[in-house]
């Protein structure tokens, strides 16, 4: 998987378990994932056996979900170790995206950077089936992601090269699962809220976007690679003109309210979970009032460490203390919305089971 802010990495074992109640208690098996993201917790959930529809509107996030929840292994792994072999033995070929994402901008190593152009090229011109293409996008995504040199988003990038930018690019097979028993997994790119009034499922997680910066903006990059389209940018960072064009209300503190009250009112799935940090525009307790419609609500309370700025504190240009360090750490809550009173009864037991959240 590539490198995410705000990648559910750390909170995945508690959905698994959240959602194996679910299963257990109301024989659940089937989960819109409304937005996908790196589709880490679809592909979580599909090696857990369920069948998932993922869901997102940019471009490499459906690449992503496409390798990651539709693919089944059964189907295009034979065909995926193949090209990527024989991609893996293609020279560079520097062109746009070299002199835009390696030279006006420093994302990655100019001769990484031919390295991908050709190989996203020789991709396109083989014209794959769908799935299988994207595939072949992630394990090239994947790879890239393996030798860039940033902190982890592409709102800028590192001075110097990182270490692990000087490099040689290489192509690795994703780690793509076989077919669930619960039936074949879909990935969808469309709005949230149309995704929401359309998909039936039994749950459907919510793991919406929780403050000002998009996903498109940070990691612009990944979308470029995926459409492969040149477009125009601006910037030190040469960032998409469409950062600014396609904006979002779930990235809007004014309007991200009206958006998830929305989106938990269509979702067309009888028990709900969503995903929220402390460090969004909508409280937990504003949360837990959009869901109580849709049944009693249960909230687990997940700590973890901060982001490393926080650690190193504010500075000003010459490099002097400027502020004091914050709090060090940020808390994920984690809802359950269900009319079974099984379930929340379980997860109640697991919320009082937890370690107290540290002041």
């Amino acid at each position: 998987m590539v490198k995410y802010l705000g990648s559910k990495r750390r909170l995945l074992p508690r959905i698994l378990e959240v959602m194996e109640v679910l299963s257990e208690s109301t024989g659940a098996s089937s989960v819109l994932d409304l937005f996908s993201g790196t589709a880490r917790v679809g592909h979580a959930l599909k090696a857990a056996g369920w069948r998932v529809v993922a869901n997102d509107h940019n471009a490499y996030a459906h690449a992503l979900a496409r390798c990651h929840v539709e693919a089944d292994a059964e189907d295009v792994l034979a065909d995926a170790k193949q090209l990527v072999s024989e991609l893996n033995a293609l020279p560079g070929s520097p062109g746009w995206f070299t002199e835009t994402y390696c030279v006006r901008s420093r994302f990655l190593h100019p001769r990484n950077g031919a390295r991908i152009e050709a190989i996203r090229n020789r991709i396109e011109e083989l014209s794959l089936p769908p799935v299988l293409e994207a595939v072949m996008i992630t394990a090239l995504m994947e790879a890239a992601d393996r030798v860039d040199s940033t902190t982890g988003v592409q709102m800028a990038f590192l001075k110097s090269w990182a270490p692990r930018s000087l490099k040689d690019l290489e192509l690795r097979v994703p780690a793509i699962l076989q077919r669930p028993a619960a039936g074949p997994c879909r990935a969808l790119r469309t709005d949230a809220l149309a995704a929401a009034a359309e998909v039936e499922t039994d749950v459907a997680y919510l793991d919406p976007p929780y403050n000002q910066h998009s996903y498109l903006g940070n990691y612009h990059v990944w979308e470029t690679l995926t459409r492969w389209d040149q477009p125009e940018t601006y910037g030190l960072a040469c960032k998409r003109v469409d950062c600014r064009e396609r904006t979002s209300d779930f990235n809007s503190r004014r309007r991200i309210h009206g958006a998830l009250r929305d989106a938990i009112e269509r979702v067309r799935a009888p028990h709900l979970v969503v995903s929220f940090s402390d460090e969004g525009a909508v409280t937990p307790d504003e949360i837990a009032t959009m869901l109580a419609p849709r049944g009693d609500v249960v909230r687990l309370d997940l700590p973890g460490p901060r982001y490393v700025g926080a650690k190193i504190g504010i500075h000003d240009p010459k490099g002097r203390i400027v502020g004091r360090v914050g709090r060090l750490h940020n808390v994920e809550h984690l809802f359950l919305a269900s009319p079974d009173v099984s379930a929340l009864r379980r997860v109640a037991a697991m919320r009082d089971a937890m370690e107290p959240v540290p002041a």
